[in-house]
């Protein structure tokens, strides 16, 4: 009996154990916690992917094939993949899987990769104490229904999820949303950079704004006018507003010419148009203390070189409106011979003006007079900053009188989209397509865009402030030195006087 007692006691809480241990690893498989302490939570699946993985209503398989034996940085790689991969999976209810192939233990992987779109890649590696050059692969293809999509190479995982899941939703999405390039006639704008970035995502159709614009346009991107538009191109743009359109506007109040330091205001009928949206583009040009940089011809004792110097009409923005979407996460742009943005006085009540970013503290305007000069001794006016947070940047919405909505995002830059100007910035990418998505409705993508940003630019600080932090730095580690010179001293004279009253 004793032995019968001691099994039972024994048995039922192993059982016990085992039927717990059962239970906690199938809630695990799609209940989990992961503590992520970056700051942009880099190693966990953002509410933007989760949004998108919820859209899967049908079997969505990732195959990856990685090679074994990659460099460090590179098997890094691979071993982020697969954990980001095992939180889609574990979001999608069954409805995402991957597998991961490897050319090692099959030699048809790589020509099924091949088919696939994943090119082999040569790579020098070390083994046996030699520079060995070796194809390797590193890749992966979405295959959702009758479609896929191809990422050919994964070298980084910075910006990876978001590549994933711009992938997942092109697949998911049945129409891709409709965005219309506009043109007038006579002006094009080279945009070949950030077309290739909206590629991605809609379905960009050049638009000739003589013609009356399509009902299946979702939006409209236009920039750089110059002159005013004709009527009927002034009559079909305002008539797509007022059925509820969407116009993103990259457009400045000044006409400039660096090279031969020319700046006049420009005529349009497009202001007048942007007046009725709660849009006041200034006639000035906006300096800033923080700036870009030209590069100015300068004597340098018998030799003329070229000469990087501070430029305060090239702002950069660091001032984000912290309760606005689009601009959620981004921390740096680029702007070029910029106009300030100002609410119309006359719309308040009737449109929502909303800013989206500014200038710095230290920030100023150029007006009538537009003396281009860089050289802070020929043109000191420039560098007069007795302003501060001028926007360059704002969204407004209007009401209209059948109860339709329409939306205008403006940047006071003409050549913020263009392929000469902003439009080569990374962020000012980001920022044109967070304004896209915006303007259709598709918010699932903005977030998730911004949190991959790594520009991490240090605080501004005063002249005299510099100078001391200067001086701290390279005096301080001598006095450090010393210091610790002092106590090592000091800490032997102790050890040996010790020695010499006990051995004494």
């Amino acid at each position: 009996m004793f032995g019968l007692d001691l099994k039972r006691s024994v048995f039922i809480p192993g059982l016990l154990f085992f039927v717990i241990l059962f239970l906690i690893n199938g809630i695990s498989k799609n209940q989990f916690k992961r503590f992520d302490l970056t700051d942009n939570k880099k190693y966990s699946l953002s509410s933007s992917s989760r949004s998108v993985i919820e859209q899967i209503d049908d079997l969505l398989t990732m195959k990856v094939y990685f090679s074994d034996d990659l460099p460090g940085q590179y098997a890094n790689n691979r071993r982020y993949l697969q954990d980001i991969l095992e939180e889609y999976a574990a979001f999608s209810n069954g409805n995402i899987r991957f597998e991961f192939f490897r050319p090692e233990d099959d030699q048809n992987v790589e020509q099924e990769a091949q088919k696939a779109g994943i090119m082999p890649v040569q790579m020098q590696v070390i083994e046996n104490d030699k520079m060995e050059v070796k194809r390797v692969l590193m890749g992966m293809v979405i295959l959702f229904e009758d479609n896929k999509e191809t990422l050919p190479v994964i070298q980084t995982t910075t910006g990876l999820e978001y590549e994933i899941t711009t992938k997942i939703k092109k697949l998911v999405d049945q129409n891709k949303p409709v965005l219309g390039l506009v043109s007038v006639e006579g002006q094009t704008i080279p945009m070949q950079n950030i077309q290739n970035a909206l590629n991605q995502r809609f379905d960009v159709r050049p638009l000739n704004l003589s013609e009356e614009v399509p009902p299946t346009i979702n939006a409209l991107l236009m920039g750089s006018i110059s002159d005013s538009l004709k009527s009927e191109e002034f009559n079909n743009l305002s008539n797509y507003l007022e059925r509820g359109g969407s116009l993103f506007l990259s457009q400045s109040r000044i006409k400039t010419n660096l090279q031969v330091q020319q700046a006049l205001p420009i005529q349009s009928n497009i202001f007048s148009l942007l007046n009725a949206y709660g849009l006041d583009l200034q006639s000035n040009l906006v300096t800033d203390q923080i700036c870009g940089r030209v590069n100015v011809q300068q004597q340098m004792g018998p030799i003329r070189m070229n000469v990087p110097i501070e430029y305060p009409l090239l702002p950069v923005i660091r001032n984000f409106n912290a309760d606005e979407s689009i601009v959620a996460g981004l921390e740096q742009m680029q702007l070029i011979f910029a106009s300030e943005i100002k609410q119309d006085s006359a719309s308040m009540g009737f449109v929502n003006f909303q800013p989206l970013f500014y200038t710095s503290d230290n920030s100023g305007e150029l007006r009538g007079n537009f003396n281009l000069n860089p050289d802070p001794q020929q043109n000191p006016f420039m560098r007069i900053f007795n302003k501060s947070k001028l926007i360059l940047g704002a969204r407004s919405e209007k009401k209209n009188s059948n109860g339709s909505v329409s939306q205008v995002i403006l940047v006071g830059d003409s050549e913020f989209i263009s392929d000469e100007g902003g439009g080569r910035s990374p962020e000012n990418q980001i920022f044109v397509l967070n304004s896209i998505d915006y303007l259709i409705g598709d918010k699932d993508l903005i977030a998730l865009r911004s949190r991959e940003i790594t520009s991490r630019p240090l605080a501004e600080i005063e002249d005299s402030s510099r100078k001391t932090w200067k001086w701290f730095n390279i005096i301080a580690p001598t006095f450090l030195i010393v210091g610790f010179g002092f106590l090592r001293l000091r800490n032997q004279k102790s050890k040996s006087s010790n020695l010499e009253d006990i051995y004494g």
